[in-house]
């Protein structure tokens, strides 16, 4: 996950479809793991992931585009959303064992 200059952020996902739920359940190779209960056919499980990802974040669908691996299990989204909320969304993840405890928020200015 990152914090581009233009604002909003950057979300590396490796996706699983097919499954019962959409949900996260953790890392791989530095991108957050997500299962999701849509079908690799015809954008389904693209759809069904920027809509679980707007949702996640209480930011409108228009909010999230997909940017990167539109056939690709690897997927980057660029979300506009601000920082207080994607902060909350991380720690619930933090909360439910999805993700290590380190801080993931935008790097501070020295």
């Amino acid at each position: 996950m990152s914090w581009p200059q233009g604002g909003g952020v950057r979300v590396d996902v490796a996706v699983v479809p097919n499954a019962k739920r959409t949900e996260a359940i953790g890392l791989h190779d530095g991108a957050l793991r997500v299962r999701l209960a849509a079908p690799p056919v015809d954008g389904a499980a693209n759809e069904a992931l920027q809509r679980w990802l707007a949702g996640a974040l209480d930011v409108p669908l228009r909010a999230v585009e997909l940017v990167l691996g539109q056939t690709s299990r690897r997927k980057r989204l660029q979300v506009q959303a601000d920082v207080a909320a994607v902060e909350h969304w991380l720690q619930a993840l933090r909360e439910a064992g999805v993700l290590e405890a380190q801080r993931q928020g935008p790097p501070t200015e020295a």
